[in-house]
């Protein structure tokens, strides 16, 4: 069977990298809502877009509202399908590109473009396995539903409303992290602080950086009072602290700006934020209030130390906290961290060791989701595991993210790819791209695995 599949994706290799850059193309960062595009019109179309291709294919499809869509291969129940769920809306932009990033470049054997990795180009890898299984003419013993929401990087809201009106099924994968398989994806919460600025000290006129939580700042600027003295202490402050800071002063103010590496918030460790050494710059320049106190507790440090929540355990690992928005506004200041928390820790106690850490300040959790765990022993993971090595070689084994994926809106979803061990972690950052060869491999692999898990086994 998997020569027949072979065949097929090998012959079907060049038009599936023009369809990456396809979908890349269309910029779905999420927008204002428009009839029928909750999203906004670019994450409407980027929907529009991937439904056609799938009927095209060969696969009905349907749009929910514009919140979401799916595509089927086969027949039969609908909860007992085997889902495959990938999203089609991606962060903003941010700073440091040297290509156009809805431009779906090819060069030097990658795809360009917000997007190409997290998660279009996994996306379009599934929708093609399913393509292929469905021209080798396998027999199917249960469904198979590719689908594709618009909301994932802001809070999942799609696929909330999606189950309003649609069977989810109990089962399958989200190819929207890591390969081998992802059984456990640790609890998330995005944790607001809000503070009154202090008179005394530095006094900072304007300083908004980030746009999501979960993207870790790689540039911040602010404006603060002062003069030359102030914008040479600030680079100094930045030679004692170890890294690059501007500064430059007009007029009684001086801009300053702090160069970090972006990245995602669940990787905080391979990123450095930019925020964060704008605080202990601030710091140094004698800020007092609340920036002194978010210097000192958050800083930059990303695991939970300073707030007194550190904590690891043996199955999901340590906590991670990405301080990832920051507003200085009508003389108050309000901060976001997104922090991702291991099985075993306990949320709420968590919260009132921060509140204990910063008293003057008000700490609220808005938003918040639970652990979510598989047991690596189920046939979905055994498989999954099976279908991984037999393409690859790779090591059959289960690890545990600070990611949260689409794989917890299913009763047994696990997160499986698209990103392969030893490969430089691409989400969320600057120049990001996918290797053709890592769509292609994709694209055998989840085709070996939907013979595994929904082929018959007459």
């Amino acid at each position: 069977m998997m020569e027949k599949i072979e065949k097929i994706l090998a012959g079907y290799r060049e038009e599936m990298m023009e369809t990456v850059q396809r979908w890349v193309q269309v910029p779905s960062i999420k927008g204002d809502p428009a009839p029928g595009a909750p999203f906004g019109v670019e994450a409407r179309k980027a929907l529009d877009v991937a439904m056609e291709d799938c009927a095209r294919m060969g696969l009905p499809s349907e749009i929910i509202d514009g919140y979401a869509g799916h595509a089927d291969l086969g027949e039969g129940d609908t909860y007992e399908a085997l889902a495959i769920l990938a999203h089609l809306d991606v962060v903003p932009v941010g700073d440091g590109w040297t290509v156009e990033p809805f431009g779906g470049l090819r060069k030097d054997g990658k795809i360009y473009g917000r997007g190409t990795s997290d998660d279009k180009g996994p996306a379009v890898a599934a929708m093609y396995a399913m393509r292929a299984v469905k021209e080798a003419g396998i027999p199917l013993r249960r469904k198979v539903r590719l689908i594709l929401g618009c909301d994932e990087e802001c809070g999942s809201s799609d696929l909330a409303y999606y189950v309003t009106k649609v069977t989810m099924p109990r089962s399958g994968f989200s190819p929207d992290a890591d390969y081998p398989v992802i059984n456990i994806e640790k609890g998330g919460a995005h944790v607001h602080f809000k503070g009154q600025l202090s008179k005394d000290g530095l006094q900072i006129i304007s300083f908004q950086v980030g746009e999501r939580a979960n993207v870790v700042p790689g540039y911040a600027s602010a404006v603060v009072a002062g003069d030359e003295e102030t914008a040479k202490a600030a680079v100094a402050a930045g030679e004692k602290l170890g890294f690059p800071v501007h500064a430059k002063a007009e007029e009684g103010k001086v801009l300053i700006e702090t160069i970090g590496i972006n990245g995602h918030a669940a990787y905080p460790s391979h990123a450095r934020n930019a925020i964060g050494e704008m605080l202990l710059v601030m710091k140094e320049l004698g800020a007092e209030g609340p920036i002194k106190d978010l210097a000192e507790a958050i800083g930059m440090t990303y695991n939970g130390e300073n707030l007194g929540i550190a904590m690891q355990d043996e199955i999901s690992g340590e906590l991670t906290g990405n301080l990832g928005i920051i507003t200085v506004e009508n003389g108050c200041v309000e901060a976001v961290v997104d922090i991702r928390y291991p099985v075993l820790f306990n949320l709420e106690e968590g919260v009132k060791l921060i509140r204990m850490r910063l008293p003057k300040m008000e700490i609220t959790v808005p938003t918040w989701r639970k652990p979510h765990h598989v047991s690596q022993h189920t046939e979905l993971v055994q498989e999954l595991l099976e279908a991984y090595h037999e393409v690859t070689g790779g090591e059959k084994r289960t690890i545990a993210i600070g990611g949260g994926t689409y794989a917890q809106s299913m009763e047994e979803g696990v997160a499986f790819g698209a990103s392969f061990p030893g490969e430089e972690e691409l989400a969320h950052q600057a120049d990001e791209y996918i290797k053709e060869e890592v769509v292609y491999q994709n694209a055998r692999i989840f085709a070996n695995a939907i013979i595994r898990l929904a082929g018959s086994k007459e």
